[in-house]
């Protein structure tokens, strides 16, 4: 029987249009009516995540959110923290200087001062429309070394990431998680962080086991709460790579994928049971 289930966003419970389908919304509330733990898993800030928890309805003491792609987890009715795992100025300071020198922008979540950017690009704006967030620019070589920073993004056009992703130097992958959000979106995050050990806090915080844990995403920064899932469960829209290693792979964010994987593994599997 599962227990927890844990949603990516951007692709994977909201649909083209940035919106969650009736049918996954009653989907989610059939699963919780029965005593499992709904979980929104994304790289967004929290800021970007509260309308959809508003309208899930998740936000009592027993729900949980994971955010900034597993930096910050923690519980929604009590604000208590359960996992936070950032970087600092030094890193965000390095980081832009790879992305000048591989011709992409970059932006980064401050704790301070929220979206922070050298200089505005297309991208940065997407990141403050869809989050809702005013954009700052600043130098980041002004930054201070111990500067809390919680996440950081090399952004670009998607052939232009890609370009960016072929040259960019292994070091920063062993000093850094580094993901793919969005084909304009490069993700560079505490080597501690990811989704993957986001939803394992949680399940261990509330005593469920990985088999007993049902993921959903479409992109590479879903791929480890995919793999720790019991049940890893890629869109029909999702990235050839993120297909590979699902278990099962769903119907597109387009055709209600959330709400048909619900009704076969969660809800149809109580009923069989019962």
């Amino acid at each position: 029987m599962y227990k927890l289930i844990a949603l990516d966003m951007d692709g994977t419970l909201l649909n083209s249009e940035k919106a969650i389908s009736a049918e996954n919304k009653q989907a989610i509330a059939r699963a919780r009516e029965k005593g499992v733990t709904v979980v929104l898993a994304s790289g967004r800030p929290l800021e970007g995540m509260q309308p959809k928890l508003d309208e899930l309805g998740i936000h009592s003491d027993k729900d949980f959110v994971l955010y900034y792609n597993g930096s910050m987890v923690k519980n929604v009715g009590t604000d208590k923290v359960i996992l936070q795992k950032g970087l600092d100025g030094k890193a965000a300071k390095t980081l832009a200087r790879h992305a000048e020198a591989l011709g992409a922008s970059v932006h980064a979540f401050s704790t301070e001062h929220g979206l922070i950017t050298p200089a505005q690009n297309p991208y940065t704006e997407i990141e403050g429309k869809i989050n809702g967030l005013d954009i700052t620019v600043m130098d980041f070589e002004t930054l201070s070394d111990d500067h809390p920073i919680i996440k950081v993004l090399m952004v670009a056009e998607p052939s232009k990431l890609n370009e960016v992703i072929a040259a960019l130097p292994s070091a920063l992958r062993e000093e850094f998680t580094v993901v793919q959000s969005a084909p304009f979106f490069l993700e560079f995050l505490n080597p501690e962080s990811n989704k993957g050990t986001g939803v394992a806090a949680i399940a261990e915080h509330l005593g469920i086991q990985p088999n007993e844990v049902i993921c959903m995403g479409d992109a590479e920064n879903d791929h480890a709460m995919l793999e720790y899932a019991g049940l890893g469960i890629a869109m029909a829209n999702a990235m050839e790579a993120t297909k590979q290693i699902a278990d099962y792979i769903t119907e597109s964010n387009d055709e209600h994928g959330v709400a048909k994987a619900i009704e076969k593994f969660v809800l149809a599997a109580d009923s069989a049971v019962a």
